[in-house]
Formats: C-alpha cells, sequence, structure tokens
C-alpha cells in the first residue's frame, strides 16, 4: 500500500509541541517498515524517529533490538548479518502485514536502510525532520557514526538548521554520551539529544553532556519528576519526551512545555493537539 502525502505544510504553532512518529507509525504498521513511515507522512508527523544499527557489510538499517528475532521470521544479531541476509527477511508478517513477492510494494515490509528511509523524506512533498538513535553498545562501536555522517553529508543533511527559528532536518539520538560525543566533534552543527531511561542523581539538576542542548527523557520519568521538565529549561536545555501514547501523557507534556512528543500514535496525537 502506497500513502498518499500531504501537499500542505501544518507544522505545529509556536506553542505546540513537535509530534514525532516513533519507528514510523508503528502502532498501526510494523515498526521500522517503509509502510509505516509513509503512513507517518500521510498523517502528518513533523518528525519521524528511526533507530540505527550497522550491518557485517557496512550497511545501516533500521531495525531497534540487537537481534532480529523479535521483529522478522529470523533469528541472529544485525552486526553479523550482510544486508542481503536482512533483505531476506519478513518484517512485517509478525504484525500481520507480510511481504508478498507479487506485490510492487514488496519491499514496504521488507528490511529498510536508513538511505531508503532519507530518499523518502527528500520526497516528502513537505518539511519532515528526522530523529535517528544510534544504538550502543555494539561490536561496530564508531563505526556506526562514521557511516551515518558520511550518508547524511551526502543527503546534505550533516548542517544545522537554515534559521534560527526553524528546526534541524536531522537530530542524533542516544543514550550513549560517548556517541553523541563523537557526533559533535565530527559534526559540530547537528543537534544531539541525550535520551535517559531512568532519572539519575547526576542530571537532577538539570545538567547534561557537553555540548548537548536537547534531553530526551522517558515517559516514566516526566510522569514521576514533572519539575525535571522545569530544570531542563532553566538550564537553557529543549526536552523531548518518548514514547507518549497516552491521552493523559501527551496532556502533561503540552502543559509542561516540552518541544517534542515522540509517539507510536501521530495521527491520534495530532489530533488531541487539534491538529487533524
Amino acid at each position: 500500500m502506497t500513502y498518499a502525502r500531504p501537499a500542505r505544510d501544518s507544522r505545529p504553532g509556536p506553542h505546540s509541541p513537535f509530534v514525532v512518529a516513533h519507528r514510523g507509525a508503528s502502532e498501526a504498521e510494523p515498526e521500522h517498515t517503509l509502510i509505516a513511515y509513509e503512513r507517518a507522512i500521510e498523517e502528518g508527523a513533523d518528525a519521524l524517529e528511526c533507530d540505527v544499527r550497522l550491518t557485517a557489510d557496512g550497511h545501516l538499517v533500521c531495525v531497534h533490538d540487537r537481534r532480529v528475532n523479535r521483529t522478522s521470521n529470523g533469528r541472529g544479531a544485525v552486526s553479523s548479518m550482510e544486508l542481503s541476509d536482512l533483505a531476506a527477511l519478513d518484517f512485517g508478517s509478525w504484525k500481520g502485514q507480510a511481504a508478498d513477492a507479487e506485490l510492487p510494494d514488496r519491499d514496504a515490509a521488507s528490511v529498510l536502510t536508513l538511505e531508503r528511509l532519507l530518499e523518502l523524506v527528500a520526497d516528502a512533498g513537505r518539511p519532515v525532520s528526522l530523529a535517528i538513535e544510534t544504538k550502543h553498545p555494539t561490536r561496530w562501536a564508531g563505526q556506526v557514526e562514521d557511516r551515518l555522517l558520511t550518508l547524511l553529508r551526502r543527503f546534505g543533511l550533516a548542517g544545522g538548521p537554515s534559521a534560527p527559528d526553524e528546526p534541524a532536518p536531522v537530530r542524533i539520538m542516544s543514550f550513549s554520551a560517548r556517541s553523541l560525543h563523537r557526533v559533535r566533534a565530527a559534526a559540530p552543527g547537528l543537534p544531539t539529544v541525550y535520551l535517559t531511561q531512568f532519572l539519575s542523581p547526576r542530571l537532577r539538576d538539570g545538567r547534561l553532556p557537553a555540548g548537548v542542548s536537547i534531553a530526551g527523557p522517558s515517559v516514566r520519568i516526566v510522569r514521576n519528576h514533572p519539575g525535571f521538565v522545569a530544570r531542563l529549561h532553566r538550564a537553557g536545555h529543549r526536552v523531548h519526551v518518548w514514547t507518549v501514547n497516552e491521552p493523559a501523557d501527551v496532556d502533561l507534556c503540552v502543559r509542561l512545555g516540552v518541544e517534542a512528543i515522540i509517539t507510536n500514535r501521530p495521527k491520534q496525537v495530532l489530533s488531541q493537539l487539534g491538529r487533524t
């Protein structure tokens, strides 16, 4: 299935958070598949979130887990498999979207390369930004960031926003401060997001790793420590919260003034924000 893309730019107002489709429209479609991202664009998401891992032959693919077992009909670690191995797997049938060799859009449920996702965004017909998460630890270590930045430069996406009040076309996210340091050293214009699942004592005052300007707390942190968002803002940081699916959590994020909501349900969140 191919989704029509909106011709109109319906970006959020100054006080409305950006809506980021987590692994695409991943509640409705198999995560990290082309069809999930096509649907997120059709539904009006401001940005697309993806995880990237490096294959054994040096390709960046959009897969969350270290192993393919959960989201495909195969087994094994992504880092030990070549792209051709991954391309032979079905990443859609676990959620009812099987890859059918007889259909013209067979690749809708195949493994998605970051390069193909960048091409999709380039053809979206409206501004759509990307939030790319580097997954660590991995046997390839800094090669992940090297390959990522090489690919972004090829697409002209390794710099910052075109104007001070414009969002950057790409931001890099990670739970690894070392990964973000590598990105900042090689491409200082790229915004970076430090992801956190739990609120450690060293982060409670709103500090982030050097050079990082965006915090990425889990929605659980925001629920349990709503004052943390204000501390981050006082420290001059923006706040992007994941993974926000419930209406009450959306309302909480809006009240706290977070800058981006990362969700599996972009259509529902946009509707709740009055952006249908």
